[in-house]
């Protein structure tokens, strides 16, 4: 029987890497059986040492410390990698071609997911640096997706809630409220679904609850990483299906 691959996960926010990490663990069991998962080894740099730099406007740097961590997981045995953050892909998109193994790209993922679920224009929700950023707008526009990001304030309040609430494990029942809001008000302007694009949101409010049909970006990247991380494996668990 061939071996899951080993997933190597480059963490930026403990809150976000933490809920893909227990995602894989316990989702691997539905596919290898009671128990059993991919091995998963994690490293990450400080947050801050990140926010340095993307608030320097520094992103090819932020970009090669994420090939450091990179690095680091290839040498203790990582044969996939993804990395639970979605902001810091604008800085992966300038380093990917110097990534030490294969590496998920988590817009991309998500993106593929909208397709296949046959979505027409998505509202993006994350931190203020993603939804004014380019790394959803090219990979939903890859896919001819159309999306939208909520206005100045909201995403200044949304962003705040990112870094000081929720980076810290911090739920606040105003804060989901505000943010079931928002995501309404993209309905009304004509979203049909939303991206959950800040790994720690689905902390805040989950698929279930929210107005819109929603993608749990952390949730699926977590899958995205064990369907790659087992395809190869014999005798898997049936009845799973990726998001």
């Amino acid at each position: 029987m061939n071996r899951a691959r080993h997933i190597g996960i480059v963490a930026v926010s403990a809150e976000g890497a933490a809920l893909c990490y227990r995602t894989i663990c316990a989702e691997g069991a539905t596919i290898l059986g009671p128990h059993d998962h991919p091995q998963v080894t994690m490293h990450t740099y400080p947050l801050a040492e990140y926010m340095r730099l993307i608030d320097a406007d520094r992103w090819h740097d932020a970009g090669a410390l994420l090939i450091s961590s990179a690095n680091a997981l290839v040498r203790v045995g990582a044969d996939l990698l993804i990395c639970p953050d979605n902001t810091l892909h604008q800085a992966l998109n300038l380093v990917r071609d110097q990534a030490p193994a294969p590496w998920l790209h988590m817009p991309e993922e998500i993106a593929g997911v909208a397709a296949a679920r046959g979505f027409k224009r998505v509202g993006v929700l994350g931190t203020r640096y993603l939804m004014e950023g380019p790394v959803y707008r090219e990979a939903l526009t890859a896919r001819g997706i159309a999306h939208e990001v909520p206005d100045a304030d909201d995403r200044r309040r949304i962003n705040a809630i990112i870094f000081d609430e929720l980076v810290y494990g911090r739920v606040d029942q105003r804060s989901r409220q505000y943010v079931l809001a928002v995501i309404d008000a993209l309905g009304a302007r004509g979203c049909d679904a939303v991206i959950i694009g800040c790994t720690e949101i689905p902390l805040l409010v989950a698929e279930a609850e929210a107005p819109l049909p929603a993608i749990d970006s952390t949730r699926t990247l977590a899958r995205a990483a064990l369907k790659e991380a087992t395809r190869d494996v014999s005798g898997q668990q049936s009845g799973w299906e990726g998001g």
